[in-house]
């Protein structure tokens, strides 16, 4: 079974700025490039932090109403990246799985993750939109790997033992194994398969004995 990792999800070709790129070329290119944020990068390349639509958004917010109303924020005007990215930067390993990056998404509050190598230095973006594209895996690609990584590969199940069936990532197993142990064994394995959103098992064993480890 091989899981994927963040390198395998994540962006390459990414777009970034300099801490000292202004205000409006920030704009430019999250809206010539169709993105919603960009990592701040220093000169050996390593990300500072990341600055989003929403941190133009707010730096506008804290600016006077031109109708004299205030916004009840006072803030010191901030014309250059470094001055409206969200730092320090949370970032990835390329060898990370797919939970790694997630749970990381999910403590820091963040949407993105610059993905950086052994020296720190930016080789990619992981989005949470990325992370989702592996529940978007064909019905049939997630069967196959079932049968022949998991089954046959892992567990060394016949093909005319357990029949596996995937609709919209919800796998069915159907069939017959050798000892009841086997069946949670089984289910665990297929559940860890990426795409995979539930597993029901319909499983009989001749014996209720478990193998022996």
């Amino acid at each position: 079974m091989r899981h994927r990792c963040v390198g395998d999800l994540m962006t390459s070709a990414v777009v970034w700025v300099r801490p000292d790129t202004p205000f409006k070329d920030v704009a430019k290119l999250l809206a010539e490039h169709d993105i919603t944020a960009l990592p701040v990068l220093d000169e050996e390349d390593r990300p500072l932090g990341v600055v989003s639509e929403a941190d133009l958004l707010r730096w506008q917010a804290g600016q006077p109403d031109p109708g004299g109303r205030s916004s009840g924020v006072e803030r010191t005007p901030r014309f250059t990246a470094s001055g409206l990215m969200s730092s320090p930067a949370v970032v990835a390993q390329a060898e990370w799985s797919v939970v790694e990056a997630a749970r990381a998404m999910e403590r820091h509050g963040v949407k993105r993750l610059p993905v950086v190598d052994e020296a720190g230095r930016l080789v990619g973006l992981l989005s949470r939109s990325d992370l989702v594209r592996v529940f978007l895996r064909r019905d049939q690609a997630i069967c196959e790997e079932i049968t022949h990584d998991v089954l046959d590969g892992t567990l060394c199940l016949a093909p005319t033992d357990v029949d596996v069936s995937v609709v919209d990532g919800r796998v069915t197993l159907r069939g017959t194994v050798e000892h009841g142990g086997t069946i949670a064994v089984v289910v665990r394995l297929c559940r860890a398969v990426d795409g995979v959103i539930d597993v029901q098992e319909r499983l009989q064993c001749r014996t209720d004995a478990s193998p022996a480890a």
